[in-house]
């Protein structure tokens, strides 16, 4: 069979199983990519959550031995919640990112790989293929660019004609030589409404990011959030979608047509106070199944007791009370300790002064006398 026919036959079938773009590369090393990746690193951008040595993740041959090209794959999300609950005084929500919409997408994207692995394996079993997922060593984003699948934009989000930049991104490298596919060339122009808006600077432009910096990044880690950050996370509990939200190249883009993508407004969109005192089954099982809980349950609460403090919201004083004072974890407890004395203001004084008698954690006792003090 040709290269070409063979290539075809796996296009459509990729479309057939609910892929809805797909693009194909050599498998030779990404060396641009290297030269960007060692300057994020030299500028202490790095997150920390990135797999792999600059390396591996830039030389597909460490990861397959008899790769011969790779494949790209996207599949659209949607970005808007249809019946989404409002959030009220007395029934404050936060928010999970679109991204984590739905089942979580290593689990959609990985069963769509390994059918399509199949496919290809039962065309030719001889071709042997490894295929990733956001946690593989490779970079989703610069596989996909380099497949023809769209350009970085200075959000450094993947820009598909088609799917905007709400989509989830896979690979598979292979040890069939496939045909590339032509990279797309598009650029944002003068555009810079996803640089100006974002609500930390941590976009610094061309589409590199500053990890550290970014909401995204900051609402899945689990300890304190530092200072300067609570004031911009807003009701967000996971992630953050500006820099999308405003990108001229997503408007009238909703991908809504995958049927194993359900969305849930109660769950995606929930009563911040319901999550404070939930149990570890009770959370495992309403959420479980998002992408943005992947760090547990903790960067969660802490992210809703920020918001609640947020909106200054009173009818929630009580609740975090009992968090506060029967919460075994510092960083609840300091965080809900700061949110009264945010919420209440000069009204909290008393309640923290005599609790302040009671903490022993140095960290809480810190957060105490923060929270108060913010708003003295």
């Amino acid at each position: 069979m040709e290269r070409s026919e063979f290539k075809k036959k796996v296009v459509d079938y990729a479309h057939s199983i609910g892929i809805d773009q797909i693009g194909f590369t050599h498998a030779e090393p990404f060396t641009e990519f290297r030269e960007k990746l060692i300057d994020y690193h030299r500028r202490g951008y790095a997150s920390g959550f990135e797999k792999g040595s600059v390396d591996e993740r830039t030389e597909p041959r460490l990861s397959l031995g008899s790769a011969r090209s790779i494949i790209s794959i996207a599949v659209g999300y949607p970005n808007r919640l249809p019946d989404a609950p409002k959030s009220r005084k007395g029934e404050r929500r936060g928010m999970f990112a679109r991204a984590s919409w739905g089942v979580d997408y290593h689990t959609l994207l990985n069963r769509r790989l390994a059918r399509l692995e199949d496919y290809i394996k039962s065309l030719d079993p001889s071709i042997e293929c490894r295929s990733m997922v956001d946690t593989g060593v490779l970079s989703d984003r610069e596989v996909a660019r380099r497949s023809g699948l769209g350009y970085i934009g200075k959000n450094g989000f993947v820009i598909n004609p088609e799917l905007g930049t709400y989509s989830y991104l896979g690979e598979m490298i292979t040890s069939y030589p496939f045909p590339p596919d032509e990279e797309l060339i598009d650029s944002c122009g003068d555009c810079n409404l996803c640089v100006d808006r974002c609500p930390t600077g941590a976009l610094v432009g061309n589409g590199q990011l500053d990890s550290k910096k970014c909401i995204s990044f900051l609402t899945q880690t689990k300890g304190f959030l530092p200072d300067e950050y609570r004031g911009k996370i807003g009701n967000r509990l996971y992630g953050c979608d500006t820099c999308q939200q405003v990108c001229p190249r997503n408007k009238g883009i909703n991908t809504d047509h995958h049927a194993d993508i359900v969305l849930e407004p109660e769950i995606l969109k929930p009563e911040l106070t319901g999550l404070l005192e939930i149990s570890n089954k009770d959370f495992k099982e309403i959420y479980g199944h998002l992408a943005g809980v992947w760090r547990g349950k903790k960067p969660i609460q802490r992210n809703a007791i920020i918001a609640l403090a947020h909106f200054r919201e009173e009818s929630a004083v009580d609740t975090l009370k009992r968090v506060a004072e029967n919460d075994p974890r510092p960083v609840i407890k300091g965080t809900a300790y700061w949110a009264i004395g945010r919420i209440l203001g000069d009204r909290a004084l008393d309640y923290i002064s005599e609790r302040y008698k009671m903490e022993t954690d140095e960290a809480v006792r810190d957060e105490m006398l923060k929270g108060v003090q913010e708003v003295a």
